[in-house]
């Protein structure tokens, strides 16, 4: 009775939300049936339910190959981007605040967020200029030095370091511009009242602006938590050109994912995968959220 009084109390809101709700189950409750494939050996002429069950031989087989390799590249970059991406994002939301001016306020904050809107196809263009081994601007640059260039599609040493690079020069921008509305949501009496007790700009940060971003920054970090082991799939397959060389340092769950569809047509094996990946979120995100609450119940997600 009380959700058919809520229903038509607020039906017009409930009507309004039916279309999001509606793309919802389509696209994110139905396709949970699938995930059976990971237990059988598919075929594609028996279909999902005529195909075996093998039970949990699929992990079996996924276990004893890659996943060592795939859950630590994601685990590892995912790791990096989470705990520096938070660093930086807050950092350029402080420095962005502080800049007075608001013609060069909006300028900068318009080049930052600008990389975020391109697609990973173009971010690899323009990578691969600067990359290129033949015609490559960093490897031209060395061979005017007289150095030997670098073929760097083929040398895994470098790639740890241009992925962390290329995913912050993307993304840092957009993810600041949560912070700044936090911080200029602050009431500016506290500030006042600092600078009147004589606080530094520096004291007025630590001890007026981070607090207040404290809540933000749980929920945003829990969050990130839940798709540590999703990794961005345009990062790690159109920047590298997917090159096989790479693997050991860029092959990730969601790459992996994708060429064992495209290479050896293995849904069970990478339908086991994206399982995997999936239920590991899913704990982190309560585990997490459980400790947060232990800590602090009101920074809690839920």
């Amino acid at each position: 009775m009380t959700f058919l009084y809520e229903l038509r109390k607020n039906k017009v809101l409930f009507l309004m939300a039916l279309p999001a709700l509606i793309l919802l189950v389509l696209f994110n409750y139905l396709p949970m049936f699938g995930v059976i494939l990971a237990f059988k050996n598919y075929n594609f002429y028996d279909g999902i339910l005529g195909s075996p069950w093998i039970g949990f031989k699929n992990f079996e087989y996924l276990f004893k190959g890659d996943a060592w390799l795939i859950t630590r590249n994601t685990l590892l970059y995912n790791f990096v981007f989470i705990i520096f991406g938070l660093i930086l994002a807050v950092a350029l939301a402080i420095v962005l605040d502080e800049i007075r001016n608001r013609f060069l306020s909006k300028t900068y904050q318009t080049i930052l967020i600008m990389p975020y809107f391109l697609s990973w196809t173009i971010v690899a263009l323009i990578f691969y200029a600067f990359l290129s081994a033949d015609k490559g601007i960093i490897n031209q640059a060395l061979t005017f030095m007289g150095m030997h260039p670098i073929n760097f599609y083929s040398e895994t040493t470098y790639w740890p370091y241009i992925l962390i690079f290329v995913f912050f020069w993307k993304s840092v921008g957009y993810s600041s511009i949560i912070y700044l509305a936090s911080i200029t949501g602050i009431s500016p009496e506290y500030y006042e009242a600092a600078t009147i007790d004589g606080a530094s700009k520096w004291q007025q940060i630590r001890f007026i602006t981070i607090p207040c971003l404290k809540p933000i920054i749980i929920i945003m970090t829990i969050l990130s938590i839940g798709k540590i082991f999703y990794a961005d799939f345009g990062l790690f397959y159109q920047v590298t050109y997917n090159s096989g060389a790479l693997y050991p340092v860029t092959q990730v769950i969601d790459t992996y994912v994708y060429n064992g569809l495209t290479s050896m047509g293995n849904y069970g094996m990478t339908a086991a995968a994206g399982l995997y990946q999936s239920f590991v979120g899913f704990v982190l995100v309560i585990i997490t959220n459980w400790i947060v609450k232990k800590m602090d119940k009101d920074s809690a997600l839920f």
